[in-house]
């Protein structure tokens, strides 16, 4: 069974929908105790990363997905679902994220190497690296996902990048730590791979 967290910043209809499809059963809660009930936690996000850490820790959701982590179920990151799980972010901040992967989330500058500016957000199909072997990518190939992001995840630890996508910088757009996964991108909107990489993460949530 999958929990989807409802804390008021994320993205619920397009993930739902994206599990309905892949004919799967899941739950949204912003219950602690409800959430309890799940082997595997989907954790979307749309935002500020501050205003969503408050929210969270308004209803103890930031202990209980702790807590989840550390009993080794699954939890998933989406776009600022992922941002969360790291220490902290500059956004509106600094801000304190959930420690769950070590690194820091910043802005993109908008000025590249040789004072250019460029986009931001950054906004659109981008094609995906991969940097390390992870469950997510069994039976998949490089291919081009969606981005919707200002904010970029800044980690000293290489080994967690599974994939990452060129925007200026090497944008982290996969990370994997044990059994916590982010993905920088929206997979419910990224068409077959998107698809496939949830469906990845479901079928380890189901094996557990």
């Amino acid at each position: 069974m999958i929990g989807i967290v409802d804390y008021g910043m994320g993205n619920l209809f397009s993930v739902s929908k994206a599990l309905e499809r892949l004919d799967v059963e899941f739950f949204i809660s912003d219950d602690p105790a409800e959430l309890e009930k799940a082997e595997g936690i989907i954790l979307p996000g749309v935002g500020s990363f501050r205003d969503a850490m408050i929210l969270l820790e308004r209803k103890e959701l930031d202990v209980f997905l702790k807590k989840h982590v550390a009993n080794g179920r699954y939890l998933l990151g989406i776009c600022l679902g992922m941002q969360l799980l790291f220490e902290e972010s500059e956004e509106n901040g600094p801000a304190k994220g959930l420690s769950l992967i070590p690194g820091r989330v910043a802005r993109f500058s908008g000025i590249d190497s040789k004072n250019n500016s460029y986009k931001v957000p950054h906004m659109g199909w981008n094609k995906l690296t991969f940097n390390h072997s992870s469950p997510l990518l069994k039976g998949l190939e490089e291919d081009y996902v969606y981005f919707v992001h200002s904010y970029f995840a800044v980690t000293n630890e290489t080994e967690v990048v599974t994939a990452s996508a060129k925007y200026d910088v090497d944008v982290p757009a996969i990370v994997t730590k044990e059994n916590v996964f982010g993905m920088q991108f929206h997979p419910e909107k990224s068409s077959a791979i998107g698809m496939s990489l949830l469906k990845n993460y479901l079928s380890l949530v189901k094996g557990r």
